[in-house]
């Protein structure tokens, strides 16, 4: 299986690129990484447990998971914790795939999901975008054509920014054959307009979130599942008992109790989208509507949008671009601080005139 993989990253990161350009890159713009950083409560918090990094912490998670399921309504036996969804995802393919199995996913959608759905065995069964934005009709008929045992659905979707409404879920997980888990991913939830009401008692339905985003802790690697107490129990089997630092669980938990720090964050991004989105739109370029901490533009073609991509990094500016069509004529930039977004506009207004 590993040898079959191709022999790449789903993505490579902005110290990478400083590498192969020899220069530093001046706005990280690319991987949706918050701008506005953790809440102060939550440096506090990460600060002073550093002073106890000699000692390993708690397997359970216990206190966070506890705080967890308050908030959201559910048992703490629905809880468990990850390095970030990407590892969560991992887990649950090595928990639900054998070798052979299919997965249903959106052709383009969260890339990194596809490389671990491949490690594992598992043979991808991907549904076209349908006018920019995922399908869930044809996700849950591909599902039961194919007898997935895992459809994958990130909403909101990276790297649409499109979202579907409580509705619509529940339409699809109704839609879905008996034996196939619906991997919700919600990394994005936080900016959307409304989350679907969570029903531990569903055996076919796993929630996934992380303190990457809104949270604005990408660098330390941690996230929660959300699931009947039986699928936890099975990931606990299987995940790596010390995974989620000492320092990462203590920083989480405080982030949880700084609910207005969140508020904010949503807010700002909300106006920096609004007025990025107008920016693009008096250069005729097409912003998609988004329900993330990013801006999808519409370039043209996947020729145009890589060249912008190419001559941006040459500015010191890293943002990315969606890689299969109808998205890959198009290009996505994180919402940055009113500063960073300012930077941007000169730089990419220049850059235009260069191509």
């Amino acid at each position: 299986m590993v040898a079959g993989l191709p022999a790449t990253t789903p993505f490579v990161g902005p110290e990478a690129l400083e590498r192969r350009i020899g220069r530093t890159i001046e706005l990280r713009l690319g991987a949706n990484e918050s701008p506005f950083g953790p809440s102060p409560l939550a440096i506090e918090a990460m600060q002073k447990q550093a002073q106890s990094a000699m000692n390993y912490g708690d397997p359970e998670g216990y206190v966070l998971r506890t705080e967890i399921a308050r908030l959201i309504g559910v048992g703490i036996e629905n809880v468990s914790l990850g390095a970030g969804i990407d590892e969560l995802l991992g887990l649950c393919c090595r928990l639900f795939v054998d070798p052979g199995s299919r997965i249903v996913t959106t052709l383009g959608s969260y890339p990194t999901f596809d490389y671990v759905a491949s490690s594992s065995g598992a043979v991808l069964v991907r549904v076209p975008y349908h006018n920019e934005s995922i399908d869930l009709g044809a996700l849950a008929d591909s599902a039961r054509r194919s007898g997935a045992r895992i459809a994958y659905l990130a909403n909101p979707d990276n790297p649409s920014g499109s979202w579907h409404p409580n509705d619509s879920l529940a339409e699809l997980r109704r839609g879905l054959p008996g034996n196939c888990v619906l991997l919700l991913d919600e990394a994005y939830c936080d900016f959307a307009p409304e989350t679907p009401p969570i029903d531990p008692t569903d055996l076919q339905v796993l929630r996934l979130r992380t303190f990457s985003k809104v949270y604005g802790m990408a660098g330390m690697r941690i996230g929660y599942i959300v699931g009947h107490a039986d699928h936890i129990r099975a990931l606990d089997k299987i995940r790596l008992h010390f995974g989620v630092n000492i320092v990462a669980q203590a920083g989480a938990l405080a982030a949880l109790r700084d609910p207005q720090w969140v508020a904010d964050v949503v807010t700002k991004t909300t106006m920096g989208r609004a007025e990025l989105g107008e920016f693009f739109r008096g250069l005729a370029l097409r912003p998609l509507t988004s329900h993330t901490n990013f801006l999808t533009i519409a370039v043209g073609s996947r020729a145009y949008a890589e060249a912008i991509l190419d001559a941006l990094l040459r500015h010191g500016v890293f943002i990315r671009k969606p890689g299969h069509p109808p998205l890959d004529g198009c290009i996505r930039v994180t919402i940055g601080r009113p500063e960073q977004r300012a930077r941007f506009e000169d730089i990419f207004r220049q850059v235009l005139t260069e191509i």
